[in-house]
């Protein structure tokens, strides 16, 4: 099977060092002829508020950035989220756009007699970019990585998506810029065999 890659970039600022780890991946991937597509997520126009929560007697239609995303989800193979932690979690238009794409019936389904899921997501794998300025050892095991673990067991692997590899790169903030070109060699070395 082919694989097909999906870039998620969940950084709302065009010129942030997420944004340009997202554009590396996808140029590096696609180089190497890998079917990739980027979806920035602050290009798409939705409602951030997933209204009704999942009350299936009142239905939130989905704005048509969103039907795209659940196809681009649908066809692809291997996902990767590239943001930044901010407060040890992610940016609000990332979490946004999980509780709206993410829905019952299409990433997972309710099991009357089971606490389980039925995953609708298993065949796909992820990868998880995350910068922050914190020291990864301390994202880690102070704060527990509430972010990641948030978005791989939270969400992805409650889907069925796995395995889920996380990079982080860590105080952003004080890193020089031979390390930053450093951490875009790396992510360029993903993209090009789409890992």
């Amino acid at each position: 099977m082919n694989q097909n890659i999906l870039v998620i970039l969940g950084h709302p600022n065009p010129n942030s060092y997420c944004a340009k780890l997202a554009e590396t991946y996808y140029e590096a991937a696609k180089k190497t002829g890998l079917n990739v597509t980027l979806l920035k997520l602050r290009d798409l126009k939705f409602d951030y508020n997933l209204n009704f929560g999942y009350d299936k007697n009142k239905k939130q239609e989905l704005e048509p950035d969103l039907i795209l995303s659940q196809t681009l989800i649908q066809n692809a193979t291997h996902l990767v989220f590239v943001y930044p932690s901010w407060w040890a979690s992610m940016p609000a238009i990332l979490k946004a756009w999980i509780d709206r794409v993410f829905l019952p019936g299409f990433a997972f389904s309710y099991q009357k007699h089971s606490p389980f899921p039925k995953q609708l997501l298993k065949g796909k794998t992820a990868r998880i970019i995350i910068t922050m300025d914190a020291p990864t050892w301390y994202y880690k095991w102070f704060n527990r990585s509430p972010g990641v673990q948030l978005l791989k067991h939270g969400t992805l692997e409650f889907c069925g998506i796995k395995p889920v590899k996380v990079t982080y790169f860590d105080k952003i903030r004080f890193r020089d810029s031979k390390t930053l070109n450093q951490w875009i060699k790396k992510t360029e070395r993903l993209g090009s065999k789409g890992q």
